[in-house]
């Protein structure tokens, strides 16, 4: 009798080991996924205020609204086991962070400075608009950032600084020799007192990192930096995605190859300084400006420089194109883009466009 008891006993002592081995590795597992990023491919930078005197829970609450956490339980114990309380700041923080780095980040606090300047500039936008952007955000004025950009010494240093620029930057029929060349993203600089100088460097060192990648097909190419930004620069204004922005250059391509002109409207607006709100004219169109590659003697040739300020896209647009053998595009008012390969179907296109009150005018 007490050796089956005994058997019993030990049975039971298994079954309850298996049993709690068991429930160790589910909840460690659990606890893996609830520790985990809430979104491992993602890059976005998602700003969090955390105010003097908030809460543990109340922390927990506000990243798990941001999307950041997994659980708001589980964020409590994470910062209770780090026995030292959370500081308050402005984080930025990513939902590729897994639970305990953001736990880490928030409990380490970092030196965020209530002057700070945040400043966006916009994939497209032109020197001008980036310079009223400076403006409103900086103690610096629209003249300060013209004059600057302006100032063929300063270009000079800068050629000197930055292996993408060169003298074609100092080109006297350009508006702007640093059109094309400013990185579009969002900055941070430390109060409003930042210098012209710092802001346009600051976006200088950006676009060297986004060239780089680009570096070794650029050069071994029959293209200058300042072609291939000012391709994209177009594709950047005429496009609407990075598929049909690498269609439009191939076709750009296409058209030089043949010494066609361009025919690019936005190229005109540019040349004449007009915001694309109105039509042009036939004699506007017709205007002859190094710019615009709707004037009679731009055949197989490029601007004179950029005409926008491109994002990555469009740089990639450039340098890698979709080859095609289409001759003509155009774009209706919903964004769509079609192809043809003869006038005679770019009219018939065109035609239909407006018939259907598609049109873009």
């Amino acid at each position: 009798m007490k050796k089956r008891k005994l058997k019993k006993s030990v049975k039971i002592s298994l079954i309850v080991l298996i049993s709690l081995g068991i429930s160790l590795i589910t909840l460690s597992f659990i606890y893996l996924i609830l520790t985990s990023p809430t979104n491992i491919g993602s890059k976005k930078n998602i700003e969090v205020t955390i105010k003097k005197g908030m809460h543990t829970s109340e922390i927990a609450t506000l990243l798990k609204k941001k999307g950041l956490i997994r659980s708001e339980f589980i964020f409590k114990v994470e910062a209770k086991l780090r026995a030292k309380p959370l500081k308050a700041s402005t984080y930025y923080l990513k939902k590729s962070m897994s639970l305990r780095k953001i736990v880490k980040i928030v409990g380490e606090g970092n030196h965020y400075n209530p002057d700070n300047v945040k400043i966006t500039f916009k994939e497209g936008d032109s020197v001008k608009k980036y310079a009223l952007e400076i403006a409103y955000n900086t103690d610096n004025t629209y003249d300060d950032v013209i004059n600057t950009i302006s100032n063929k010494e300063y270009l000079q240093k800068l050629i000197n600084k930055y292996y993408f620029l060169n003298n074609d930057i100092l080109n006297e029929n350009l508006y702007f020799g640093l059109e094309g060349y400013l990185a579009p993203d969002t900055y941070e600089f430390k109060n409003r007192k930042v210098s012209v100088e710092e802001i346009i460097e600051t976006m200088l060192d950006q676009e060297a990192k986004r060239l780089n990648k680009y570096k070794s097909k650029i050069e071994s190419s029959n293209r200058s930096y300042h072609q291939y930004l000012t391709l994209a620069s177009i594709a950047e204004l005429e496009g609407t995605n990075r598929k049909n922005k690498k269609m439009i250059v191939g076709i750009f391509n296409n058209r030089l190859k043949l010494r066609m002109s361009l025919g690019s409207d936005v190229t005109t607006y540019y040349a004449l300084q007009v915001d694309m709100k109105r039509d042009l004219t036939s004699e506007e169109f017709a205007t002859i400006n190094p710019y615009n590659t709707r004037a009679i003697n731009m055949g197989g040739e490029l601007p004179v420089g950029p005409i926008s300020n491109p994002g990555e896209e469009a740089i990639d647009a450039a340098v890698n194109p979709t080859d095609n053998d289409y001759l003509f595009f155009v774009a209706d008012k919903k964004g769509e883009i079609y192809y043809t390969k003869t006038t005679s179907e770019h009219d018939k296109k065109v035609n239909e466009l407006k018939k259907a009150g598609l049109w873009i005018w």
